[in-house]
């Protein structure tokens, strides 16, 4: 009985080892060989189609994370509402400092620091993937023009710093109208290298700003949820949602 018992374990084991392998291959990408051409003219392309001047006239932003992480974010001021499980914080994005309260109870010392670091991290993270379109002309982005699996062109970024993890690299797929279509990333959070993710599922904001809420990437779909945008932080909500960070 042990000896089939471990043959069938060790017959799993093995399967699983393959299945891993094969989708490690199938998902990896290398890196794109650059080709001459204008990338700034076609970041410019992917620009419009989002409606970037639209976004920057978008004064807040109210989204919940693939894993349900709920953000509301104050572009204006640059302050952020993350709700992490059973922890609130609210961060001022400018000086990383803010107020965190866990079941009721206002968090202070090493774990107001830790709910701040967390905080600040998943911001990164979940900003960047609503709408990382807008920061193609960022200080230290490099852009380069490449060529996608059906020799269109397509745009190469080198991300020299911001974010958690400065020196990620991102292939842009886009579509004849501009919008991107997909990306493909060599990011150091991930295994994968080249893994790609799709762009879609659309949405236009209030203020005219387009946004991605679907993303595929292989076998697994995730989603952005409740994304709304307005021009003032007061057209989402009432009152003012950081006043426990404002009155401190």
């Amino acid at each position: 009985m042990r000896r089939t018992l471990a043959r069938a374990l060790g017959a799993l084991l093995l399967a699983l080892l393959a299945l891993t392998a094969t989708g490690y291959a199938v998902l990896r990408h290398g890196e794109p060989s650059v080709t001459a051409g204008d990338a700034d003219a076609l970041a410019r392309r992917m620009l419009a189609a989002v409606n970037d001047p639209a976004w920057q006239r978008t004064g807040a932003v109210r989204w919940t994370f693939f894993d349900g992480t709920r953000h509301l974010w104050d572009r204006t001021r640059n302050l952020d509402r993350v709700d992490l499980g059973d922890t609130r914080v609210w961060i001022d994005l400018s000086t990383r400092r803010g107020v965190a309260m866990q079941h009721g109870r206002r968090l202070s010392g090493a774990a107001l620091d830790d709910a701040l670091a967390r905080a600040w991290a998943r911001w990164c993270n979940d900003a960047w993937w609503l709408n990382p379109v807008s920061k193609v002309f960022d200080a230290g982005v490099t852009r380069q023009l490449a060529r996608d699996d059906h020799g269109r062109p397509a745009l190469w970024l080198r991300y020299a710093s911001g974010g958690v993890t400065p020196g990620d690299r991102y292939l842009w797929i886009v579509r004849d109208d501009g919008l991107p279509q997909a990306w493909r990333m060599w990011v150091q959070v991930l295994p994968v290298p080249g893994l790609e993710a799709s762009w879609e599922g659309w949405i236009t904001l209030s203020t005219g700003a387009r946004v991605a809420t679907v993303h595929r990437l292989g076998p697994v779909t995730r989603t952005l949820r409740d994304v709304a945008g307005a021009a003032t932080l007061d057209a989402l909500e009432a009152g003012d949602p950081f006043a426990p960070l404002t009155a401190r």
